[in-house]
């Protein structure tokens, strides 16, 4: 049985846990609140890119001519799997690497390489039998744009120069703060955009100066506004799950504490109850 010395110290072992999760907890939230911002401002932007490619690739027709939209035989496909750096995240990491293992256990793992954003998937997978390409683990769930502007060229040059026939992304799309979806999204090679009934495929463009000049040109910045919104939804997925997983360890503090505040008061209780007895007793046998 847990003397009172033992319960006390496990007391203020939980307590002191408690301050650590309370204290993450806030960091967390501060970090989402700016992270979320982020991720809303950069969705409309992306959509609306999508949008004015979809247009310009219908009126341009059998002029639409760019590396990015080659479609060839697949003979090497790349998973870009986005993690976290760090744990303490819930159920954050688990659902993205068991999404990865099945994507991959589907193909030939000669033909499958991937590419780890966050240290978390890299450490999962480097043991594995899956070639790991290239890492980026200096996120630390903030935006860095130089380094997205790296991973893109990266990406884009892999896929350009044949090395790679299809580039995915895999990463948690943030929809609210209790709430976020693993998504696969193809990034390379980007599929041309068939004309739709609407005013889309009515309005005729006049390409200026022609549209190889004007797709060699919104391209690039489609792929790099593609690669950050992903990074964007991932980082606010990370702190959200992270602010809840920190909730729920400090609540269970909450409760462990109590649990072990009444088994100490319990045993202290015995204790006394132990040391009348034995006084009573004692006064007892003089009595006699």
């Amino acid at each position: 049985m847990a003397t009172l010395r033992d319960i006390k110290k496990r007391i203020g072992s939980v307590k002191s846990t408690r301050q650590i999760t309370k204290a993450m907890k806030m960091v967390a939230a501060a970090r989402l609140r700016k992270a979320q911002l982020a991720a809303e401002q950069m969705r409309p932007y992306s959509e609306t890119m999508a949008d004015i490619l979809g247009s310009l690739s219908s009126a341009a027709t059998d002029e639409l001519s760019h590396p990015y939209f080659e479609a060839r035989s697949v003979k090497k496909q790349t998973l870009v799997l986005i993690t976290s750096d760090r744990g303490l995240c819930g159920a954050f990491n688990s659902g993205l690497i068991r999404a990865a293992e099945k994507w991959m256990s589907e193909r030939d793992p000669k033909k499958v390489e991937l590419i780890c954003v966050g240290r978390r998937g890299y450490l999962y997978f480097r043991k594995r039998q899956w070639e790991i390409t290239h890492t980026y683990n200096e996120f630390n769930a903030e935006m860095d744009f130089a380094m997205v502007r790296d991973m893109v060229s990266f990406l884009t040059n892999r896929f350009v120069t044949g090395t790679s026939d299809e580039i995915y992304l895999l990463y948690s799309k943030f929809i609210s703060t209790a709430k976020f979806e693993v998504t696969l999204d193809k990034y390379l090679c980007i599929d041309k955009p068939e004309a739709t009934d609407g005013a889309g495929s009515s309005t005729n463009y006049i390409f200026e100066p022609d549209p190889d000049a004007i797709f060699g040109e919104l391209l690039p910045r489609y792929a790099l506004t593609r690669c950050q919104a992903a990074l964007s939804d991932s980082f606010a997925s990370e702190h959200a799950t992270r602010m809840m997983a920190m909730t729920l360890a400090t609540t269970n503090a909450g409760e462990m504490i109590d649990s072990l505040t009444l088994q100490y008061n319990k045993v202290r209780q015995a204790a006394i109850t132990k040391e009348i007895l034995e006084v009573v007793s004692g006064a007892e046998s003089l009595r006699d």
